[in-house]
């Protein structure tokens, strides 16, 4: 395990899978020009003429795509069955080696007319689709459910597909939430050397999948997984980075594209330092309209205005670092748990439990922050490690600036974003030292021909902003957009009729929503 040096400035407990995640990649990329690679052959974009079939696949290509597969009960999910899928560890040279792959699926139900299988990613990078769909399934509608056989993969570097495995001691506070960038050059100095170490443990532990863990390998393996469920076209929910991979999906193969709902959209022509600075700006956005709502309750733990209710959480959040609130031996509640708190609860529309829990934290009572956090340390498995991996390989994902541009960065952070500015800075850093350069330039896609692609977007959410939903629709040749007027991070299934029931249509009929369609 590499252990960061400094350990008063940089404890080093787990961080918490969902905890970086705050973007709709849990990062940016640098903002230095990276210009486009030529693509391999065997990933440049299928069919230029809009008629790409399996029949197009490239002879070494073809044992992947012609493989059988064998489902299995899933030994802890006994509604579901479990196989393993065979791709090439690089597609530019299939002889290079294989890398297996997990996937599950949960089998239509009912006697209807089945159209397919529905591919299904909840984003990260470096969440498990596999347990996400384990634990989410059910709440598909019955006329979904009974159209669809529900399939999820991990994607390559992730959870048990072959994974991104490098020992390390991830940058984290005490809950997870990384501290202030400073103006310290020691103090930033120090977490530049902690993102170095983990770049260079990761280099010496999984050196050879590192270059083939990103996006575009990714979407590739969509397609091979495709072919072998005995669909013609991809039919996918994608949601926040699934977003990315499902466009991604769409640009290289766009004759195979079925009905794709991306929501919680992020904009790929981004470079990463707008990407991380609109996701600051994003988590503003939303804290001021939670304390809009809470300035309008009688029983606002932290006053009665929105500048009065954030001058209370930057104060709130002071005395907490100076004077953290012990519970038991073994957790300390600093204020970076507390920004943790409200992170989580922005981006889960968690405003009662956040109110609960500032009220709480006032009167010493860590309680409802603990309830909102939970105590224990995520069992996240590689999921840190595969956010770097995959991330460092897309420009908007992946951010390489060194100590000094971030130092430099901070003032327009703090503009964009009082409360979050600071924090947020200091994953401009994250990819600096990784020893792979970045595969996917920032670029539109656009997906010519494609079948019509439904995106979602939230106008308050604070990991993917809304106008990065505005943006991939107009995009993609065939995008249509849904908004939903609402707080929190994406919209389906979220507890909206309007929208559900619009993207039940469009998944089950076709039927795309009006164009223009706003649900309250």
């Amino acid at each position: 395990m590499i252990a960061v040096r400094d350990t008063d400035r940089i404890p080093r407990r787990r961080l918490r899978g969902r905890v970086v995640m705050l973007g709709a990649c849990g990062v940016l990329l640098t903002a230095l020009h990276v210009p486009p690679a030529a693509a391999p052959a065997a990933m440049q974009r299928a069919g230029a003429d809009g008629t790409a079939t399996d029949a197009a696949v490239s002879p070494e290509l073809r044992r992947y795509y012609q493989q059988e597969l064998h489902w299995v009960p899933c030994p802890d999910s006994p509604p579901f069955q479990c196989t393993t899928v065979k791709v090439p560890l690089d597609y530019a040279h299939p002889d290079a080696g294989d890398i297996l792959l997990k996937a599950t699926r949960k089998k239509a139900t009912g006697n209807g007319a089945r159209i397919g299988s529905l591919l299904v990613n909840p984003g990260g990078p470096g969440v498990s689709a596999v347990d996400f769909l384990a634990g989410t399934a059910d709440g598909f509608s019955p006329a979904v459910r009974a159209s669809y056989d529900l399939v999820a993969v991990d994607p390559r570097g992730v959870g048990e597909s072959t994974p991104v495995d490098c020992e390390t001691d991830i940058p984290a506070t005490s809950m997870g939430f990384l501290p202030n960038l400073s103006a310290d050059p020691a103090e930033i100095g120090a977490y530049d050397e902690a993102f170095k170490q983990v770049a260079t443990t990761c280099a010496r532990d999984a050196g050879r999948l590192l270059p083939h863990v990103g996006t575009l390998d990714a979407a590739r393996d969509m397609d091979v997984l495709r072919a072998l469920l005995g669909d013609d076209r991809l039919h996918y929910v994608g949601i926040s980075y699934g977003t990315y991979l499902g466009a991604t999906y769409a640009d290289l193969f766009p004759s195979r594209v079925g009905r794709l709902v991306l929501d919680g959209a992020v904009d790929p022509t981004l470079d990463g330092y707008q990407h991380v600075l609109q996701v600051a700006a994003g988590y503003q956005t939303a804290w001021e309209s939670f304390a809009a709502d809470c300035a309008s309750r009688t029983d606002c733990p932290l006053g009665h205005s929105v500048e009065e209710i954030s001058r209370g959480l930057d104060t709130l959040r002071s005395s907490l670092d100076r004077a953290p609130i012990q519970r038991g031996k073994d957790i300390s509640v600093t204020g970076e748990d507390l920004m943790l708190a409200v992170t989580t609860a922005l981006r889960d529309y968690l405003w009662e439990e956040l109110r609960a829990a500032l009220r709480g934290v006032l009167a010493g009572d860590t309680t409802a922050l603990q309830q909102l956090l939970g105590t224990e340390e995520d069992d996240s498995g590689n999921a840190i490690e595969a956010l770097y991996a995959v991330n460092c390989l897309s420009s908007p994902t992946g951010p390489r600036f060194t100590p000094a541009q971030a130092q430099a960065a901070l003032p327009q952070f703090l503009r964009a974003s009082p409360q979050f500015g600071e924090s947020m800075g200091l994953l401009l850093m994250m990819c600096a030292h990784w020893p792979v350069p970045p595969a996917q330039p920032a670029h539109p896609l656009t997906a010519p021909g494609a079948a019509p692609i439904l995106v979602v977007g939230t106008t308050r959410d604070p990991a993917t902003p809304y106008p990065w939903a505005k943006a991939l629709a107009r995009q993609l040749s065939s995008g249509r957009l849904l908004t939903y007027d609402a707080d929190g991070h994406a919209a389906y299934r979220r507890g909206s009729t309007c929208i559900d029931t619009a993207v039940d249509r469009y998944l089950t009929r076709g039927q795309l929503p009006p164009t223009g369609k706003v649900c309250t």
